[in-house]
């Protein structure tokens, strides 16, 4: 995998790259569908990549683990010829859905012990297996297996949790170091910045991390019940000391407004369930604030869902009748919200990237913040 910077913004830390990998060029900063297992919810690939425009998505370590199983993915020749995605790819972890299993989970020096949510038979995840699973899915991208904090740990859990992390981190690399591909293309293993809201915490780890000369780093451990001034506090804390030659990606981050001010900030790559569990709720994101598309306001507006839609979906079909499909439960409700709220953060961060090679990013985006934040 490759990096290239190709813009910087005089007035912020917003940047514009294009990273190359063997499945295709990415273009910096950019938003990545969550396909959690191995299907962005509700939207066929089709759409991902001529509608929606997707670049990359995700698939979780964990989930395809446990269905179908790494017998099934291995004798498809991995999670690309699975799913017929044949963009890039990138793998998190499982380490997060581990942490979110809470009651069925045991973390000791090993690894991680825990419950399947399916059926509660027991699994324990080290960082050599985690690495071995990820190898087996083959995606483009791979993350380390790390603890994910709670955002309202005390201090000293936050320690030793990212005392953990840098262990198992180093595990990751030796596994990784030592294994090949097993189909015959590049994967890129990236290291997660943890260290909960605690600014020296997050000093430590991100020049441990940054040690480690990876392709790409990520900062994890945010958007996990910490208030939102210290999720971009410590985006900056971080993005200081990350090698500015590679890309950053935030986890698990977020609405609009997060993706432009943590791109102000320096991040490059985005990965978020929002716009589809939030499109699946009746929630839709546009360019001038979010609409409930349950309200009876939208009852008799048989105007197009957003005139300034990139989707088919924005011209084609009504806020009226989308209303209607969301009061009658319709699945076709819960797709058009999800592809309109995925082709709308595809725009949006195309837009900044834009404005950063133009050299306005900053004013475009407060404007942008203001209007993305009314209720329509």
């Amino acid at each position: 995998m490759k990096f290239e910077l190709q813009y910087k913004d005089t007035k912020t830390n917003a940047r514009a790259g294009l990273i190359t990998t063997d499945h295709g060029v990415i273009e910096t900063p950019i938003f990545m569908p969550v396909g959690t297992q191995g299907s962005v919810k509700a939207v066929h690939m089709t759409e991902l990549k001529e509608d929606i425009k997707a670049q990359i998505i995700l698939g979780n370590t964990y989930h395809l683990y446990l269905r179908p199983g790494l017998e099934i993915l291995k004798q498809a020749g991995g999670l690309h010829k699975f799913n017929s995605w044949n963009g890039p790819i990138l793998t998190d972890s499982g380490g997060f859905q581990v942490f979110s299993l809470a009651e069925n989970r045991k973390l000791h020096e090993e690894g991680a012990e825990f419950r399947s949510h399916i059926d509660g038979s027991k699994h324990l995840f080290t960082p050599e297996k985690v690495m071995d699973i990820e190898r087996t899915i083959g995606a483009d991208i791979i993350m380390a297996f790390d603890e994910c904090c709670p955002g309202d740990a005390d201090y000293n859990y936050a320690k030793e949790s990212l005392g953990l992390t840098e262990r198992w981190l180093d595990r990751c690399f030796n596994r990784f170091n030592s294994t090949d591909p097993m189909y015959g293309y590049n994967q890129s293993l990236f290291p997660i910045v943890q260290g909960c809201v605690y600014p020296d915490l997050r000093i430590r780890a991100a020049e441990n991390v940054a040690s480690k000369g990876a392709d790409g780093n990520a900062i994890g451990g945010l958007a996990v019940g910490e208030p939102t001034e210290k999720m971009y506090e410590m985006i900056e804390v971080v993005n200081d000391i990350l090698p500015k030659d590679k890309p950053r990606y935030l986890m698990g981050v977020g609405t609009p407004v997060n993706l432009l001010e943590a791109i102000e900030r320096g991040v490059d790559m985005f990965d978020c369930i929002m716009p589809t569990r939030n499109g699946r709720n009746g929630q839709l994101f546009t360019k001038y604030g979010t609409m409930n598309m349950r309200n009876q306001k939208w009852e008799n507006d048989f105007s197009p869902l957003d005139t300034e839609g990139t989707s088919y979906v924005d011209s084609l079909y009504s806020k009226a009748y989308v209303r209607h499909l969301f009061k009658t439960n319709e699945l076709l409700g819960l797709q058009i919200a999800s592809i309109h709220n995925l082709a709308f953060y595809l725009w949006l961060v195309g837009e900044a990237r834009k404005h950063i090679i133009a050299g306005d990013f900053s004013i475009w985006k407060s404007g942008m913040i203001t209007q993305l934040s009314n209720r329509l």
